[in-house]
């Protein structure tokens, strides 16, 4: 596997686009990002101010010259509105794996198709462009509507890691890790955009 960083990767379909995420989009993500202080609650980031979203902006497009993430802005084509991010992360090209992670949407884009679309567009790319075996998930264990929305895609669980991330707060969570096999992917391929949330 190859995961080309230094390409503008741009993903879309009828529902959602993403696009490699820049310092503009502090402007563009700002509102939806501030409107809830919780919002990222379980994330060991937090970008409920302008300035901790700025923070969490500029550590994503560094990290992208470092080849350590690729993050994307989410901009939900059916309400005309920027959304959140999300991101490959955790690549490693010797193994044929990478993670699809650091994903947030503001409340009112949550449950209503647009991160099922953002999954689709990720897997087809992991999957289907770069040849990935496998696709990694994982999350704070106490984040109930994370693992759901795992689960409703396809991402089997494996376990749970104890004490293994310490958030901005200082507690040290329960990290849930899930995964989707590239065998697996062709299965699930053909009717995941079919789901109607509910």
């Amino acid at each position: 596997m190859h995961f080309p960083f230094d390409e503008e990767i741009l993903l879309e379909n009828t529902v959602a686009l993403l696009k490699p995420i820049r310092e503009t989009d502090v402007e563009n993500l700002v509102e939806v990002a501030t409107r809830d202080q919780d919002l990222l609650q379980f994330s060991p980031s937090p970008i409920y101010s302008p300035e901790l979203l700025k923070k969490y902006i500029d550590k994503a497009i560094e990290d992208r010259h470092k080849q350590l993430r690729y993050a994307f802005c989410v901009f939900d084509k059916t309400r005309n509105a920027y959304a959140g991010s999300t991101s490959f992360l955790n690549i490693s090209n010797a193994d044929d794996r990478l993670e699809i992670g650091s994903t947030w949407y503001g409340k009112e884009f949550q449950r209503t198709g647009l991160n099922r679309n953002c999954k689709y567009l990720l897997l087809e790319f992991a999957f289907d462009k770069l040849n990935a075996e496998r696709v990694e998930f994982k999350t704070d264990e106490r984040n109930l509507a994370s693992r759901q929305a795992i689960e409703r895609i396809g991402g089997q669980f494996e376990g749970i890691l104890r004490r293994h991330t310490l958030m901005h707060d200082g507690f040290r969570r329960n990290t849930v890790y899930y995964s989707i096999l590239k065998s697996e992917w062709h299965e699930l391929k053909r009717d995941f955009l079919d789901y109607k949330p509910g």
